[in-house]
C-alpha cells in the first residue's frame, strides 16, 4: 500500500531535480513521481531542447537557473525554491523502479535529522551484456539541517548552523534505475571531459581530498582511459582512507581492473596486502580471482571464485553467480577438464561469454 496522490500524508515532501537538455530521459523520470502526493520542483540550467516543455506537464514548479559551473549551486537553488523542508533529490537520468512510499514517509519522520539512502541501479555494457552496479546514494534529508557542497559529484553536508549534528544515515525503500553510463561513446566522452574539467578545479581548491581523486578516476574509467584511471585511483588510495566507505571499495576495485587492463598483473598482486579489509564483497573476490588467474596461480584463483559464489554481498549483478561460475569453468577448461568446465558454463544462464564457450566445447550442440 503506497500513498497515492491526493491521499493524506504524514509529512510533505518536495522532489527537487536539476536538468539541462534531458528531453530523452526526463519524462521517464517525472511521470512515475507524479503518482505520489509530492511537490515536484524542476530547475532548468539552460536547456535548448524540449526539456522544459516536457517537464511542464509534471512539475509543480519549473524554474530557470543561470549555470555558474557548480552543481551544488543549482541543487541548493532547487532546494530553496521548494515549498517543504523534507527534500528528495532525483536526477533526470534516473527512473523509479520500486518504492514503498508509506514506509519511506515513516522513516523520514523517525529520522528527521538524518539522511536517507536510496538504492541506485547503474546500467552499463560489459562482456556483451547489460551489467548493473548497485550503490546507495544520499537523497532524502531536511533542508533545515543539510545542503550541498562541491562543484561536481556534490555531497550532502550539514549547514553551518547544524555543524554539531551527528550525520546519521538510513536506507529508504526506494530503488531507481540509472541510465547515465549507457550513452554513446561520443556522449560519454563529452560527459567525462566536462566532469574532469570541473573535478580538476575542485582538486586545485582541495588538493588532499581522496574522494575527488576517486571521481576523476571514475571519469577516466568511463572512457576506458586505464592509464589515467589507474593514476588517479592510486593517488586516492595513497591517503588514509576508510575501507568501509563505499567509494573506497569502488576505488580499490577500479584500481585493480585498471592494472589488469594495462597488463600490470604482478603489480595488481599487491592488492593481496589489503585482502582482509576488502574481501567482504563478491566484487573484490572476483577481482582477486582474476589477478591470480592472470598471474598463473590457478588454484588461488579458483578458491577466490568459489568464495565469491557463497558471498552474500555484491554490487555488480552476477558477481556472486554467473561471473565466478564462468571463471571456474574457464580454469577447469585450461586444466583439461572439459566436462567440469561445461557444467560451470551451463550454470551461467544466458551470459553471452559462457554461451560462446558452450558452443565451442560442444560443436554447437
Amino acid at each position: 500500500m503506497t500513498a497515492a496522490r491526493g491521499e493524506n500524508m504524514m509529512i510533505p515532501i518536495s522532489v527537487c531535480i536539476i536538468a539541462k537538455d534531458e528531453e530523452e530521459t526526463i519524462e521517464k523520470c517525472l511521470k512515475p513521481l507524479r503518482a505520489y502526493d509530492w511537490e515536484i520542483v524542476v530547475v532548468d540550467t539552460g536547456s535548448v531542447d524540449r526539456t522544459k516543455e516536457i517537464a511542464s506537464k509534471y512539475a509543480d514548479k519549473l524554474l530557470d537557473f543561470t549555470w555558474c559551473g557548480s552543481f551544488s549551486a543549482a541543487r541548493n537553488y532547487s532546494i530553496e525554491q521548494a515549498s517543504h523542508d523534507t527534500i528528495l533529490v532525483v536526477d533526470c537520468d534516473e527512473s523509479l523502479e520500486e518504492i514503498d512510499a508509506d514506509a519511506l514517509l515513516r522513516l523520514a519522520e523517525a529520522h528527521p535529522d538524518a539522511i536517507g539512502l536510496l538504492s541506485r541501479r547503474n546500467h552499463y555494457r560489459m562482456n556483451g551484456t547489460d551489467s548493473v552496479y548497485t550503490d546507495l546514494v544520499e537523497r532524502l534529508f531536511s533542508r533545515k539541517y543539510y545542503r550541498y557542497e562541491g562543484i561536481i559529484h556534490e555531497q550532502v553536508c550539514p549547514l553551518h548552523a547544524a555543524s554539531g549534528l551527528r550525520r546519521g544515515t538510513y536506507q529508504i525503500p526506494l530503488i531507481v534505475d540509472h541510465s547515465g553510463y549507457n550513452g554513446s561513446e561520443e556522449s560519454l566522452r563529452a560527459k567525462a571531459t566536462r566532469n574532469i574539467t570541473l573535478l580538476e578545479q575542485d582538486l586545485a581548491a582541495n588538493p588532499d581530498n581522496p574522494y575527488t581523486y576517486f571521481q576523476i578516476g571514475q571519469a577516466y574509467n568511463m572512457i576506458h582511459d586505464d592509464e589515467n584511471a589507474c593514476l588517479y585511483y592510486g593517488k586516492g588510495l595513497s591517503y588514509d582512507v576508510e575501507p568501509a566507505a563505499e567509494y573506497v571499495q569502488m576505488m580499490v576495485i577500479g584500481y585493480g581492473y585498471a592494472l589488469l587492463h594495462l597488463g600490470r598483473t604482478e603489480e595488481a598482486l599487491g592488492l593481496s596486502g589489503v585482502y582482509d579489509a576488502f574481501a567482504v564483497s563478491a566484487d573484490f573476490l572476483d577481482l582477486m580471482g582474476l589477478i591470480y588467474l592472470r598471474n598463473g596461480q590457478y588454484m588461488k584463483a579458483l578458491l577466490e571464485f568459489v568464495k565469491a559464489l557463497s558471498c552474500g554481498t555484491s554490487h555488480v549483478t552476477g558477481a556472486n553467480t554467473f561471473i565466478p561460475s564462468y571463471n571456474i569453468g574457464l580454469i577447469n577448461e585450461m586444466m583439461g577438464d572439459r566436462e567440469a568446465a561445461l557444467m560451470h558454463y551451463r550454470r551461467c544462464g544466458d551470459f553471452p561469454m559462457a554461451l560462446e564457450k558452450i558452443r565451442e566445447l560442444t560443436g554447437g550442440n
